[in-house]
């Protein structure tokens, strides 16, 4: 016989798991009071949702810089990956949420993290034209020259995606 997993939703009463969706959407609403108070009482800061997505990726995602900053005050993971493999840092670069990657990288986000297919958060910032996030990325140290799985850097995928702002950006640190 298969002992019951604690994580298991078949396994949790419906109290638990309204409080669970509770708190999922006090973090997509970013509701950093209420978290805090929360997780000051216990709530683990790395809790995730059916998607592998934890409290922090879905702040980060929805661009709420004070839940994030909240969340990792309490230890949140910031490098924690949802079931897609994506981290928070890469979500808030997507979305073009320049606070919350600033908060992400004060929490110690690292900023290589690439996701499956090698994608890192300056190659999505680049990609989607998020200009003043591939600027962040840059003056904290982010690789120019790194490669996603397929060997693309950057620079590739901005001009792929017609990401015009970006792509002039880094052709002109690339030439410095």
């Amino acid at each position: 016989m298969i002992a019951p997993q604690p994580n298991d939703p078949a396994q949790l009463d419906d109290a638990t798991l309204d409080f669970a969706a509770r708190m999922f959407d006090l973090a997509r609403h970013g509701e950093a009071d209420e978290l805090e108070a929360y997780l000051a009482k216990g709530l683990p800061p790395n809790l995730r949702d059916h998607k592998g997505d934890s409290l922090l990726m879905l702040a980060a995602y929805h661009g709420h810089a004070a839940a994030v900053r909240v969340m990792l005050q309490h230890k949140a993971d910031a490098g924690l990956r949802n079931d897609n493999g994506q981290t928070p840092i890469a979500g808030a670069a997507f979305k073009g949420h320049v606070a919350v990657v600033q908060a992400l990288l004060d929490g110690g986000a690292d900023i290589e993290g690439a996701s499956p297919d090698g994608k890192t958060a300056l190659m999505i910032a680049a990609m989607f034209n998020r200009v003043e996030i591939v600027e962040l990325l840059l003056a904290h140290g982010a690789d120019i020259n790194a490669r996603s799985a397929s060997g693309t850097t950057a620079l590739e995928a901005s001009r792929a995606m017609g990401a015009p702002e970006t792509a002039a950006l880094l052709e002109r640190r690339l030439a410095n």
